[in-house]
């Protein structure tokens, strides 16, 4: 990345790289979260503020460090805004009940035989997992 001082707006490709995520997971991020808003120019091209890339600092940290959400980052947002929550210091957020109600890991063999606790992840995902569960259970006894 070129060096740029540190009021410069920044490419998609700049952000994903010094977020350490892809560009097509910011795109994402940007229809979930209504507080990132990268400015648009010409040809639909995305340039970001630095409050914008610290914005999605705290988005990757609450989702792949701290355990949150997509649901509990909205929340949290909705709660505080965008500047209350990078105000924050990363230690202050509380940990996500998700996080905590995850059970150990199974054995191998009883791999199929504990439950998903609902508490943890949202019902559709819980479906999912389920049906993966499944099909992979079928597989096996056939084998």
């Amino acid at each position: 990345m070129a060096d740029k001082s540190a009021d410069a707006f920044r490419t998609i490709s700049e952000v994903a790289e010094t977020i350490g995520v892809p560009q097509h997971v910011l795109r994402f991020w940007e229809t979930r979260f209504p507080a990132v808003k990268p400015l648009k120019r010409g040809g639909n091209r995305r340039y970001y503020r630095p409050e914008d890339v610290d914005l999605l600092r705290a988005i990757n940290r609450l989702l792949y460090t701290d355990g949150y959400t997509i649901k509990g980052v909205q929340k949290l947002l909705k709660d505080k805004g965008a500047k209350g929550l990078l105000a924050e210091p990363a230690q202050a957020i509380p940990v996500s009940p998700a996080v905590t109600t995850l059970p150990e890991p199974a054995p191998p063999g009883e791999l199929f035989a504990r439950p998903v606790p609902s508490t943890a992840v949202d019902a559709a995902f819980v479906a999912s997992l389920r049906a993966i569960r499944d099909r992979l259970a079928g597989a096996l006894a056939q084998a």
